[in-house]
């Protein structure tokens, strides 16, 4: 992680309105004599009344990203390949429309809770809490009506960094059942070091539990390029938190060694995807969530190779877990400029906290999610760009 990196301008409030954001932007422009040149924005349709924009980043060695504010999404990030030719590696759509109507979290910011919450259900303080359950019996990325499909309040603010778009939302309190109003602030950040830096803070009225996570499906040798099987994996992690078949964790927390989760070596993601089989609503593949080394943020968390394209991405962290997804339950879904996404034509790595971890407080090991009144949430997570 970019240590270097400024911490957020209005970090003391973020309810902060729409006129406070304008003024902020303006000062930073004109004390820093920054250029606004790389940042450009655009409508990107309508989502029950409200105007959605898309945001155009451009750092200063031509990595392009396009964020829209519903659902705080990356739809697009052009990366050069070893020989200076940019691709889109990222899968999504055209347009806000195809999200709406059906998107597996291509892009999105999840939560309030990212991952699986066992039943639906949680207790806090003694009270019991009933969820939206999305996903058969359980709950999932925040519920029917997550994060991932509401309009942010979105602003473009040029940093000495590189652009940055800060997104800000209420989650009013009751919303998919949870309690307490939180408010969210995501900052991406596309620095001239070629990081994209996602930033995710978050405060709360009431306890509550909170677990935010970036969702973007990769593909290093371009969206529209097949699977992701030959890809080259390293996951900075010894340990994992095995499941149940419905993906729940067991609270045991398991070493990788012997299993087809170990990629503490790197390999290439299909080199033993065939030990996880297809079985009943399963269709085979990863999906499981690593315990990351270490105890201090930042920690790093993953890389990835792609040999034809040399594009490498190297993730940090201050999260203590790792999702990896293999994009098991993709089926041939038409995506940008009408590309066919199969199984396993993008992977996941979504660093959080562990799945169902409210089920699991105490247990030694496993984070706490719960965010209390007067405390901040906050969750960096830095994808590094580069080729060999």
């Amino acid at each position: 992680m970019n240590a270097s990196l400024p911490r957020l301008p209005f970090e003391p409030s973020l309810r902060a309105k729409a006129s406070c954001f304008a003024l902020l932007i303006a000062l930073v422009a004109s004390c820093s004599g920054i250029r606004s040149m790389h940042i450009a924005e655009e409508p990107f349709g309508e989502v029950d009344g409200h105007a959605v924009r898309l945001f155009t980043l451009k750092n200063a060695n031509g990595l392009t990203a396009k964020i829209t504010d519903y659902g705080a999404i990356v739809t697009e990030l052009y990366v050069p390949d070893r020989d200076g030719e940019l691709s889109d590696i990222v899968l999504g759509f055209d347009t806000v429309e195809e999200y709406v109507d059906g998107s597996p979290y291509f892009g999105a910011i999840v939560g309030r809770v990212a991952n699986r919450i066992a039943g639906g259900t949680f207790e806090l303080d003694g009270k019991t809490y009933t969820l939206a359950k999305n996903n058969g019996p359980h709950h999932l990325h925040g519920g029917v009506r997550g994060l991932d499909k509401v309009v942010w309040k979105a602003q473009a603010v040029p940093t000495e960094h590189g652009p940055s778009v800060v997104l800000t939302y209420r989650s009013p309190a009751g919303e998919e059942g949870y309690p307490g109003n939180v408010d969210v602030t995501v900052v991406y950040t596309l620095t001239d070091a070629d990081e994209l830096v996602v930033d995710m803070r978050a405060t709360t009225d009431a306890p509550t539990p909170v677990n935010l996570a970036h969702h973007s499906y990769w593909n290093l040798a371009g969206h529209a390029s097949g699977t992701i099987l030959e890809h080259v994996l390293r996951v900075d992690a010894d340990r994992y938190t095995p499941g149940d078949a419905d993906l729940i964790p067991t609270g045991e927390i398991a070493p990788v060694q012997g299993t087809p989760f170990d990629f503490r070596a790197p390999r290439a993601i299909g080199a033993d995807i065939d030990r996880l089989p297809a079985a009943g609503d399963d269709p085979g593949g990863y999906d499981v969530n690593y315990v990351l080394r270490g105890t201090e943020a930042p920690r790093s968390a993953a890389r990835v190779h792609e040999p034809a394209s040399g594009r490498v991405i190297e993730i940090e962290t201050s999260a203590p877990g790792l999702q990896l997804y293999s994009g098991n339950f993709l089926d041939g879904i038409e995506g940008k400029d009408g590309a066919s996404y199969g199984k396993h034509t993008g992977f996941c790595l979504e660093t959080q906290l562990f799945p169902d971890a409210i089920h699991q407080r105490g247990r030694p090991g496993w984070p706490d999610p719960i965010l209390r009144p007067g405390e901040t949430y906050h969750h960096r997570m830095v994808h590094r760009f580069r080729t060999e």
